[in-house]
């Protein structure tokens, strides 16, 4: 796929800006035809169908002939799809959404009946062109007024420096009770060719340093006590473990002297770690927040129907699911990478209330 494609050159080193304009086209002119003469296909069905089944043949009608009614419609559903792809290269990507959850556990706290925590998750600074249009998301997360913030990975591309400029706006981010995160597959800088190890042993170092720089605490395979009067939970991150995309982190060291019955939240980047380890882990974990999947930046969800084509990949790709009274929530992403823009996938700002059942 071509968005892939895309991805992978700018994940080797940067994107040249003639290949990306370049690329673009190509996308958007593909995507275009393609509907299009799927438009035409389904009229081609139809008027076989109706050459076959004579006895319903209007009088005049010729099968073989293409109704210029349907070419039109055919061409208008192109002119919407070019529409539609530069609406979400020039605005969607900024176009962000505040989502909301409200989650019940019979074992929270009572001191945290009520508590809110905002969840982002994949800034990948280096693709952002708009700092004003970013300023508007960080407005946007400070005016949630959460208890809590957390970062679920992936601050940037490749290298630590594409978040320098954006430091003064992600530094801005405050809440009561602290702001945490964890890092992402991107941020190791494993998709770009390093002049030595040493090289890159000290870019993900400098990434840490910008961490604190944010304010963020990074959480690495560790855990921190989240205390509200004199009642506490546990709030986790481990480093990236995903399957396919470096298994690193370590759940057990992260809950080191926690106990079976406290209660946990757990930052965790990659949503296949939640299928592989954490909803069976013998310490319950009450809910893991990941992102990573960015819902492919394409897709539709609206009128009842969520779909994208990272379904094929992550059964789950977005959103709230929960299994055996454990709750996994995906991030759909605030930032973007590869194709510069979203198309019914808005970038995200989650804002979660825990409640306890009565």
């Amino acid at each position: 796929m071509l968005i892939l494609a895309i991805q992978r050159v700018q994940g080797s080193g940067g994107m040249d800006k003639y290949f990306q304009i370049a690329s673009h086209l190509f996308l958007i002119v593909f995507v275009a035809e393609l509907i299009f003469a799927i438009f035409l296909l389904i009229g081609d069905i139809y008027r076989l169908i109706l050459g076959i089944i004579s006895n319903f043949q209007p009088e005049g009608f010729n099968w073989l002939v293409r109704s210029t009614y349907w070419v039109d419609f055919a061409l208008i559903m192109f002119c919407l799809t070019v529409i539609l792809f530069i609406y979400g290269i020039t605005h969607g990507k900024y176009a962000y959404r505040v989502i909301k959850h409200t989650i019940y556990f019979d074992d929270l706290p009572e001191s945290f009946d009520g508590f809110t925590l905002t969840q982002i998750s994949d800034v990948h600074a280096g693709s952002f062109t708009n700092p004003k249009a970013v300023q508007k998301g960080i407005d946007l997360i400070n005016a949630q007024k959460s208890d809590l913030f957390v970062f679920t990975g992936d601050l940037v591309n490749n290298a630590s420096s594409e978040i320098v400029p954006y430091i003064g706006h992600f530094s801005q981010i405050k809440s009561p009770f602290g702001q945490f995160s964890v890092l992402g597959n991107h941020d190791y800088g494993d998709y770009v060719k390093w002049p030595t190890e040493v090289e890159k042993i000290r870019n993900l170092q400098q990434l840490k340093n910008y961490h604190a720089d944010l304010g963020f605490k990074l959480l690495l395979d560790e855990h921190v006590q989240i205390n509200k009067n004199g009642q506490t939970i546990i709030l986790a991150g481990v480093e990236n473990w995903g399957v396919g995309f470096g298994e690193r982190g370590d759940l057990k060291k992260a809950l080191q002297n926690t106990q079976t019955n406290d209660f946990k939240i757990l930052l965790s980047h990659d949503p296949s770690h939640w299928d592989a380890q954490v909803k069976q882990f013998p310490s319950k974990i009450q809910l893991t927040l990941a992102g990573h999947t960015h819902g492919m930046q394409f897709g539709i969800e609206a009128f009842g129907i969520k779909w994208s084509p990272v379904k094929y990949r992550y059964k789950h790709w977005a959103g709230l699911k929960s299994e055996n009274s454990r709750f996994l929530n995906i991030n759909r992403g605030f930032g973007f990478l590869g194709f510069s823009g979203r198309i019914g996938i808005w970038p995200e700002i989650t804002v979660i209330e825990l409640k306890r059942k009565e």
